[in-house]
Formats: structure tokens, sequence, C-alpha cells
């Protein structure tokens, strides 16, 4: 005779009384987001060599090595350090170190904006074959320019030197100006990275603007000089809707001993704070389609 089951039994009491496990976030989470970040994070060791790494083999069989940078870096500043300075007539001591240090800023910020755009298309085959976090790739471009401003950061150093600015107890603000743009080149690389893996045109568009935006830019030419001339004062306003402008100056004020503009920080701070927002959105709900569309 077959046994009866009743509410009592052991067994059915225990299967109904069983809590369910939770369910599995989805690719379009917050979770996976934060814990690609996570994880990305705790491969320190992995991108800090890759980026090292980068730079070496770019470098790879010269005399001067990765000493090609700081050599093409002061060239460039000095050949357009004296051309500049020489059309505007712009006293050379005081000139020639504002037109290195915009330089040096302007190579790490488009230096974020130009690789960033195309970071997840040049590691078409990590990604589709490595099991790696996405944020890895974002961590490696940052360090390896932040290794290039750190290259760079020597032709300031001899132009200090050589031309002493009025330096004071502000050049410690520019650490966390330094801190802001890492923080701008990171979101700048996870947003235009995903959206140029889906539409192909926005590199080369990317390129074009970036061209366009040096010269929009205060970087060999005074902002402040032009405030002073009444006849374009006005007008030269114009040029604090740029805001790649209000990075640079964060840090090249500090560094040349300049009067602090606190504007510039407030604007690039709010500028940080709604960039940081938008990356993150897009990173949470296109970070699984990616992989797809390299």
């Amino acid at each position: 005779m077959a046994q009866t089951v009743t509410a009592g039994d052991d067994r059915t009491e225990g299967a109904a009384t069983t809590p369910a496990l939770p369910d599995e976030p989805g690719p379009r989470s917050w979770s996976r987001a934060f814990g690609d970040l996570r994880q990305g994070w705790k491969q320190r060791p992995l991108w800090g060599y890759l980026g090292w790494q980068d730079i070496k083999q770019r470098y790879r069989r010269s005399v001067l090595g990765p000493l090609w940078i700081s050599v093409t870096m002061a060239v460039v500043a000095t050949a357009m350090g004296i051309l500049y300075g020489a059309l505007f007539g712009e006293d050379i001591a005081t000139f020639l170190p504002y037109v290195a240090t915009g330089l040096l800023i302007w190579y790490f910020i488009s230096g974020c904006i130009l690789e960033g755009s195309e970071v997840f298309i040049a590691n078409e085959g990590l990604i589709r074959f490595l099991p790696a976090p996405l944020s890895l790739h974002i961590y490696r471009l940052v360090w390896r320019q932040s290794l290039f401003f750190v290259h760079n950061l020597v032709v300031w150093v001899v132009l200090v030197v050589i031309f002493p600015q009025p330096l004071s107890w502000t050049l410690l603000l520019a650490i966390p100006a330094f801190l802001l743009l890492v923080l701008n080149g990171a979101w700048i690389s996870v947003l235009t990275g995903i959206v140029a893996t889906r539409f192909r045109d926005i590199p080369p568009i990317i390129g074009s603007l970036s061209q366009l935006l040096f010269f929009m830019t205060p970087i060999v030419w005074q902002y402040d000089t032009l405030l002073k001339n009444p006849a374009v004062a006005e007008r030269a306003r114009i040029a604090e809707l740029n805001p790649v402008m209000h990075f640079v100056e964060i840090l090249r004020q500090p560094m040349l001993g300049q009067e602090i503009a606190w504007r510039h920080w407030y604007i690039a701070g709010a500028i940080t704070v709604v960039g940081i927002a938008v990356a993150l959105v897009c990173l949470r709900n296109y970070r699984s389609r990616v992989a797809y569309w390299v």
C-alpha cells in the first residue's frame, strides 16, 4: 500500500520552507558595473606592467629609449615658445615655461581623449579571448599616460631651474589638480571607448576636434593678456566655454606660481562629477555589449 504523505512530513515541510536563491544580477546592473571597476583595480600588477611595457615597446632598440619622450617634448616646447613669444612680443623667460607647462598638460589630456576613443578597439583580441574586466584596459591607458606625464615633467623642472618662477606653497595644489585630470581621463576613456566600439566614426571625429581644441585652449597664447586688452577682452571670455582650458589652468597655475583662480576649480569639479555619472551609466548599460561590438 502506498504511504500517505501528511502535512507534518519532515521532507515536505523542509522543501516548503527552503529559501529561494537570490536571482543573479543581469548584465545591466550596478553591481556588475562597480564589480568590473573593483576587479580591474585589483589587477594593478598586470595593467601596471602592461602600461610600462607599452612605453618600452614603443622605443625598443632606440639609443635613448623612453627619454625620447622628454626630448620630443623639449624640442616642441622650445620651438613653439620662441616662435609664438616673438610673434606676441612676450618675455621668453616667462613665456617659454608657460608654453612648456601647457604642452605638458595638453599631452596628457589629448592622450586620454585620443587613445580613450580606441581603447577597446585596440584591445579587441584581449577582450574577446581573455576573461578580464573592461576597466583593466582603462587603468592601463591612464597609467601609461601618467608615465608619459612624469617623463615630460623633466622638461618643466629644467625650465624652472633655468628660468626661476615665483613658486610658493600653492605648488602643492598641483597634486590634487593632477588627480582630477586622472579621474577625467578615466571617465572620458570609458565613455568614448564604449561609444566608439559601436560607432567607428567616433575616433576620426575626435581626432579632428582635438586639433581644433588645441588652438582654442590657451597653451601657446595667454588668456590673461587678452583680458587686459580692452578691445578684445569681452570676446576673449568666450575661451572659458572650452572645458579643457579649466583643467589646464588648475594645474598650470600652481606649477608656475601664478595666482590661483578658484573658478577654474569649481568648473573642473562640476565637469568631473557629471562626467563620472554619465560614464558609469554608460558602463552599466553597455559593458556587456563591448565584446560583441569590437
